[in-house]
This record gives C-alpha cells, sequence and structure tokens, in this order.
C-alpha cells in the first residue's frame, strides 16, 4: 500500500525565522501600499498518493516586465530551501537537487509546479514567490 504525501502552502509563522519574517511582513506590507504584486497558491492543503504525481498552483500579478518566478520548499524543522526559478521569456534554473522529478512552466499569471513520482519524504510546505525586476531605482529601501 502507498504512503500519503502530504504538501502544504500556508505559511506557518512559528517555523520562519525571525529574518525571514521580517521579509515577509515587509512583502506584505508592500502589497497593501502597492497592490499589483501578489502571489496566490489557492489549494493550502493537498494529499496525494506515493508514486503518482501533483501539481502545486500559483497564480500570480504583477505589472513588472520581467518577473522572476521562485518555488522555495520547507520541511519541518529547516529553512525555507531554493528549488527552482522561472520567467515568462524561458529562462529556467533549478537546483541540482531538484532537477528530475520537479518542473514548472510560468504562463502569464501562474506558475505551477508539477512533482513526479511522489515520495513520503516530498512532505514539505511549498512557497510560490515573485520578484519582480526592479529597474531605473537605485535608491536603498528601509
Amino acid at each position: 500500500m502507498n504512503d500519503l504525501v502530504c504538501l502544504l502552502f500556508q505559511s506557518h509563522v512559528k517555523m520562519i525565522t525571525p529574518m525571514l519574517l521580517k521579509l515577509f511582513i515587509f512583502a506584505s506590507v508592500y502589497q497593501e501600499c502597492h497592490g499589483e504584486e501578489r502571489v496566490d497558491q489557492p489549494d493550502p492543503h493537498i494529499a496525494e498518493f506515493e508514486g503518482r504525481s501533483v501539481t502545486l498552483q500559483c497564480k500570480y500579478k504583477t505589472t513588472s516586465p520581467q518577473p522572476e518566478l521562485f518555488w522555495y520548499i520547507q520541511k519541518e524543522n529547516h529553512f525555507p530551501k531554493y528549488m527552482l526559478k522561472r520567467n515568462k521569456y524561458g529562462g529556467e534554473d533549478n537546483d541540482a537537487q531538484f532537477q528530475e522529478r520537479f518542473d514548472s512552466n510560468v504562463s502569464s499569471d501562474s506558475v505551477p509546479l508539477t512533482i513526479k513520482n511522489l515520495h513520503v519524504s516530498d512532505s514539505a510546505v511549498y512557497y510560490c514567490v515573485l520578484q519582480p525586476t526592479v529597474t531605473g531605482n537605485t535608491r536603498t529601501l528601509h
């Protein structure tokens, strides 16, 4: 019998380091002030059986002409770990650990993450992150 793999999308503040928490708080405040930039992971909990494939949805909205979209994984009692990066113009980068079974294709409003041949060790919190490319502003943000 296959084991169940649990994938979570919600932010667990107790699992985030103080520095990361400050970054998330800053991002939230920035989004409220400039509502053009946001990501939405509509399915907060997904469970699937080992050996199957799953697609984790991530919708985004940005006014940036060159957005960079990232996926991170955070396992229990660990820091978030970079998985992959995509952009609208075909730019791709996968961390070596996430090259075989993890893939993502970016469209004009989404960047879903597909995990093939699920392993129990894939159980984690997954974060979709949007980083607009800033041009023309060289001032330091405080």
